[in-house]
């Protein structure tokens, strides 16, 4: 666990450094002091904020023991199976089969699912996709995903910006704007080539955790296999506005494939079942 913690501190410090990189093309030295400093807030906003505007952004909605019993029972159930604090559960309305969670840390994480994927799968595959979840939070991955979508976000921004108003070399001068192009191209390429550094190991871990923690790995397997099924099928248009967001789902939600799937933030689903498999 320690040393997924060095290598994700090593490549969170490393979209910080594409903060600095692009200041230093928008306006030298200055630029990248400035460029450093909005990335060290956009950490500070993040830690706080990012689970709820990740939350707001797919207009998910909070439920309780009243109004979703079948969902939220089963998350109460499984979170008391791994030690975890109970986590807020919420409800989005897209057809897509998908999951995530979410929050800085176990105290204050919260679940959420599709209702594609309450309707596509057996209450013993939906459990073993909430166990999943739970993983994430139980390993803390929550926080590092949710501020890694955001940063990465911030990152293309900030590089669309160095595009269209230019920027400075060392001694003032106006840059090539086909540098400005390309930092516009290549600076979100390596904050998207980061995340899925940091998305595909945890990904494991948690398919790992969920199966421990529902005591079922054949269910997660089996649930993976349905979504990996339908999910491409169906679009999300809120996770195509934000790709981001993508690698904090269960199972990609974009629809892209080919060269695309190259770049993905989740491993290959059948290797992910297929070590599941090995579990049980």
């Amino acid at each position: 666990m320690l040393g997924n913690w060095l290598k994700t501190s090593i490549l969170m410090a490393g979209i910080m450094a594409l903060f600095g990189l692009i200041g230093a093309y928008i306006g030298g030295t200055n630029g990248m002091l400035l460029a450093l400093l909005f990335g060290g807030g956009m950490n500070f906003f993040a830690y706080w904020f990012s689970a709820d505007m990740v939350l707001k952004m797919y207009n998910a909605q909070e439920v309780d023991a009243a109004s979703s019993p079948y969902l939220y029972n089963m998350v109460k159930e499984l979170a008391g199976r791994a030690g975890l604090p109970m986590p807020r559960v919420y409800i989005i309305h897209e057809d897509q089969p998908n999951a995530f969670a979410t929050g800085r840390n176990p105290e204050n994480a919260a679940v959420a699912a599709t209702t594609g994927i309450l309707q596509m799968l057996s209450a013993r595959e939906l459990r073993g996709v909430m166990a999943h979840e739970l993983a994430h939070v139980r390993h803390r991955d929550i926080l590092i995903s949710t501020i890694s979508a955001t940063l990465a976000g911030a990152i293309s921004a900030l590089a669309n910006f160095a595009m269209f108003f230019g920027g400075r070399d060392s001694e003032g001068r106006p840059a090539n704007p086909i540098a400005g192009i390309a930092v516009a191209l290549l600076a979100p390429l390596a904050a998207s080539l980061i995340q899925m550094a940091i998305s595909r190991a945890r990904e494991f871990d948690a398919d790992r955790g969920g199966a421990e923690i529902s005591g079922d790995p054949h269910a997660l397997a089996d649930a993976l296999v349905k979504i990996h099924s339908y999910a491409r099928g169906i679009p999300m248009a809120t996770a195509e506005a934000h790709p981001e967001t993508a690698q904090m789902m269960i199972m990609n939600p974009l629809s892209g494939g080919g060269l695309a799937g190259l770049f993905s933030t989740h491993p290959a689903t059948e290797e992910r079942v297929a070590r599941l498999r090995a579990m049980a």
